[in-house]
């Protein structure tokens, strides 16, 4: 047995490690007061677009210990998705890096089960939640808070050590531990690419995204119909973007992911643009049987995929399939 809160924090955050997270840091569980007005502005803007959930459970996301009874620490981990692998035709529609190989929710949960259970075993008796990007967290703020990094110009999190090409993830816990020191230095200086570089101009201003801008959001989240003002402004994604974080020069840093169920689905890098303007519903289930692009269904990712055609669009010979 461990007796004081390094020794518990050490041990998570080797732990950690061992289940194949590339970074942990830790906090106290308490009310994220810096966050509180930035996200009312957010959401008083409507950057969240038709993204209603963002308005729910606005004291739980700003406070975990109305989320998670007994809360006293928040684990925050990193775990890392970049790979060097790219779609073979470069007409094709484009999908995000994170959705190449199986969902990262399924995979990053069942490590966190298993460390929570470790947790146990060697601490005693823990008592808490895992969460991965589907409850009212606000993982980038707590991730910043643990030391793991500084929010970028483009609003995601960035480590001087990895990048961003990562997905970050919680374990809110009713144990009293060690706690890291947040960074206090913006390390993005005075570049501006990602704010260049974004198709639709989602990012406003340096940490601001209008959310009902983004290129994710559009072809993801929404669910109706896209604006027509978006036509030709898609940069061909036709599932997430990846823009303001392949311009980014602190992701020279990024390195391939080891991670088996993240390898690209079977053929998915070498469909053709035609291959994808045909896509029929039994070819999507086949590919994306276990991926996050199953969030999307066929209907979906046909109607991002028939957005991103000119307006004139119609096939070549040879191109309508039978």
């Amino acid at each position: 047995m461990f007796s004081t809160a390094a020794q518990y924090s050490k041990f998570i955050k080797d732990e950690a490690s061992r289940l194949g997270f590339v970074f942990c840091g830790i906090s106290k569980a308490d009310f994220l007061e810096e966050e509180a007005p930035r996200l009312e502005s957010w959401l008083k803007n409507s950057f969240h677009g038709k993204m209603g959930y963002m308005e729910n459970h606005f004291d739980k996301r700003l406070d975990p210990r109305k989320l998670v009874e007994g809360a006293k620490s928040v684990i925050s981990l990193g775990f890392n998705y970049y790979t060097k692998e790219k779609q073979a035709d470069p007409e094709a529609p484009k999908i995000s890096k994170y959705a190449y190989g199986q969902d990262y929710h399924d995979v990053i949960k069942s490590r966190l089960r298993e460390l929570l259970h470790a947790m146990s075993e060697k601490i005693g008796d823990v008592g808490g939640r895992a969460f991965v990007d589907s409850a009212p967290v606000l993982d980038r703020a707590w991730a910043r808070k643990s030391g793991l990094g500084w929010i970028g110009k483009h609003s995601n999190l960035i480590s001087r050590k990895h990048g961003s090409f990562f997905f970050l993830a919680e374990l809110i816990v009713d144990v009293d531990l060690a706690y890291d020191v947040p960074l206090t230095k913006d390390y993005c200086g005075s570049c501006t690419r990602c704010l260049d570089a974004c198709p639709t101009e989602a990012i406003l201003s340096p940490g601001i995204v209008d959310g009902s801008r983004c290129i994710s959001y559009l072809t993801i989240e929404l669910k109706d119909e896209l604006p027509g003002g978006f036509r030709g402004k898609m940069d061909n994604w036709m599932f997430g973007c990846d823009v303001c974080q392949d311009v980014c020069p602190w992701n020279r840093f990024s390195s391939s992911h080891e991670e088996p169920a993240f390898r690209p689905a079977e053929g998915i890098l070498e469909m053709t643009k035609a291959e994808w303007q045909e896509i029929t519903e039994d070819v999507f289930r086949k590919i994306f049987k276990g991926s996050p692009v199953k969030r999307t269904k066929f209907s979906g990712l046909k109607r991002n995929i028939d957005f991103l055609k000119p307006v004139n669009y119609s096939p070549s010979p040879g191109e309508e399939g039978e």
